[in-house]
């Protein structure tokens, strides 16, 4: 199977990059004739076709990306099958959609999402993100990164380092985790909660609702920022530089660096809802929180860049469920039980580890993938 992925390359340090180069690698790694090429790029693509002249063409994205992923491969003769993020809801290409052979979609939440808002899934196959376990794996806790990173955090060795990341931290659940460890405070008092986001104090809106959580339970001192682009190995260190990670995220279509977090052999605090149950076992490598509410829409803004004529707002005939909030008793009494119990969390690291070896090794996707895409393509 000669196959062209397509997805934000050269690669950069978001899911969508890391999904398709793990996937680019993994079939490469596994003897299969690939190459890659950027979404956007409309010339390289079409000297891609005439050239390499692949038998399937695999885009990483969302339902927006059609056009990039889908249209333009099918324009030129070539086979399109879609790897299909969500961002809540699904506005619009719905006959395109629907007159595709194969898509593929990253949890069983997203293949819902695409269902709930019309689109046919008949012929849509739930395909989790593959990631090298050896680039992210568990470090001793005496490597030198490892203690560096908690210093310069001025994390102490008896202290417990809560740990969440991604582009904002906001929809990563962080509002919700800084209300649960206000609740335990008082019982548990030598823990640190750090956020990793892209850029510093963005939303800026956003973080002034934490700054105001923070003050008013009174634990600012006990949380700390940072943000930027970071390599691949940075994030394995300061995965490995905590004892939590905390992912009851707010909107999450798969939640890659849950898994990553488990490949490093740590426990993960989520909530059960969306991507993360499809990533997590509850009470085996984590814990999932109950939601506690849902953020529904009436209404919504699509653009012109969504594939529609101008800027409109689009009336729903019933509320659709666009995001979650953890609820945060639950997530209190998760949190206090892995802080206060070294040997629940090292056997959930463990089992941790285990489960996405077994379940989420890019080489094994990879595999599945082309499987697939052979069997119901008849490649």
């Amino acid at each position: 199977m000669k196959s062209l992925i397509l997805y934000p390359y050269p690669m950069e340090l978001d899911g969508i990059s890391i999904q398709g180069e793990m996937l680019y690698r993994g079939l490469k790694e596994n003897g299969q004739p690939s190459t890659r090429c950027d979404r956007e790029a409309e010339m390289e693509k079409e000297l891609i076709y005439k050239s390499f002249k692949p038998d399937v063409v695999i885009g990483a994205g969302y339902w927006g990306d059609t056009p990039t992923i889908i249209d333009h491969p099918i324009h030129h003769g070539v086979t399109a099958v879609p790897w299909l993020n969500a961002d809540g809801w699904v506005s619009n290409y719905h006959d395109i959609l629907n007159s595709l052979p194969l898509m593929m979609a990253t949890s069983r939440w997203v293949k819902h999402t695409y269902k709930r808002d019309g689109v046919d899934t008949k012929n849509m196959e739930v395909m989790p993100i593959g990631i090298d376990m050896q680039e992210m794996r568990p470090l001793p806790k005496s490597d030198t990164r490892v203690e560096q990173i908690r210093k310069m955090l001025r994390i102490k060795p008896h202290e417990k380092m809560i740990f969440t990341a991604g582009g904002d931290t906001t929809s990563k659940g962080f509002q919700e985790v800084l209300k649960a460890l206000g609740k335990i405070n008082e019982e548990f008092k030598d823990w640190v909660y750090v956020g990793k986001s892209w850029e510093c104090k963005t939303p800026y809106y956003h973080y002034k609702d934490e700054l105001k959580i923070m003050r008013d339970l009174g634990i600012r001192r006990k949380v700390r920022f940072f943000d930027g682009p970071l390599s691949r190995e940075f994030m394995c260190c300061a995965l490995n530089a905590c004892d939590v990670y905390a992912a009851p995220s707010r909107i999450d279509g798969f939640g890659m660096i849950q898994v990553e977090a488990q490949a490093c052999g740590k426990p993960v605090l989520g909530v059960d809802s969306m991507g993360i149950k499809d990533t997590v076992i509850h009470n085996e490598t984590g814990f999932l929180a109950k939601v506690g509410e849902e953020v529904k829409l009436e209404e919504e803004w699509v653009y012109r860049e969504q594939g529609f004529k101008k800027k409109h707002k689009i009336q729903f005939d019933e509320p659709k469920t666009f995001a979650v909030r953890a609820d945060i008793d639950d997530l209190a009494d998760y949190l206090l039980k892995m802080l206060t119990d070294d040997s629940l969390c090292e056997k959930m690291g463990e089992r941790g580890r285990e489960h996405v070896v077994k379940n989420f090794e890019y080489k094994h996707i990879a595999k599945r993938v082309q499987n697939l895409v052979e069997k119901k393509l008849g490649i």
